[in-house]
């Protein structure tokens, strides 16, 4: 079972072994603390399953809304320690990088994460595989592409994203377009990558329990950013 509650575009999907039975993506207005159960039950019910036969859960752990997030994960802890499974956290930048096409020694994963910013990462390609370097991160726009450009230095970049948009309009990126670089576009709908991700990671033994599994949201909290602000003016 594989979960997607980073941002509004959210989804779930029941896979075996590499073939997606179903999914089904956050398509209303609907908070995901009454869409997810019922989405859930949904993929399992379409597939002639029940959550009992249900081996592992994927799940994505950010970045993202902390509310979603959170949501996500805490469904997922909760099932696991009932039906006893294993959880593999996923990153929804490396199920983004992962779809990244042509032969560029690096991939830089990004979508919109509102307020003029981009949740991020970059990622060196090591044959199949990939190796994240650095943090993945919030940042603006132009500085996402510097930072990337930086990293590969003269080498080219393979761009992915659900929003290619946040960063073509920059200046920054008309060097990368001279280069003959562009943004490939990958569906919103995460949760089949994410499920193939967790299967590869299962496979290698690489999973966590409802303890250990924790979020990555990169972008702190509006209470915790109130609440310091408060704090350095004395109140």
């Amino acid at each position: 079972m594989a979960i997607d509650t980073c941002d509004a575009r959210g989804s779930v999907a029941v896979l075996r072994d590499e073939a997606v039975l179903k999914v089904l993506s956050h398509e209303t207005a609907e908070d995901y603390s009454s869409w997810l159960l019922p989405a859930v039950e949904g993929c399992l019910g379409r597939g002639g399953l029940q959550m009992e036969e249900v081996d592992a859960y994927a799940a994505a752990a950010g970045p993202g809304s902390f509310t979603g997030v959170r949501v996500g994960l805490t469904s997922v802890k909760a099932w696991a320690e009932v039906y006893g499974k294993k959880i593999v956290a996923v990153s929804r930048l490396e199920a983004l990088a992962a779809e990244a096409s042509g032969e560029a020694a690096w991939v830089a994963a990004y979508f919109n994460a509102q307020r003029g910013q981009v949740f991020g990462a970059i990622y060196r390609r090591n044959g199949t595989c990939l190796e994240r370097s650095g943090d993945e991160m919030v940042i603006a726009p132009r500085k996402f592409v510097e930072s990337a450009a930086e990293v590969a230095k003269s080498e080219k970049i393979s761009w992915v994203s659900m929003d290619a948009e946040c960063i073509v309009a920059e200046e920054a990126w008309k060097a990368r377009e001279r280069r003959g670089e562009r943004v490939e576009s990958v569906s919103s709908v995460r949760a089949p990558m994410i499920g193939r991700l967790g299967l590869a990671a299962l496979a290698e033994g690489r999973f966590t329990d409802a303890l250990a599994l924790d979020a990555n949201y990169v972008r702190r909290s509006d209470a915790e950013i109130f609440w310091k602000g408060n704090a350095a003016h004395g109140r």
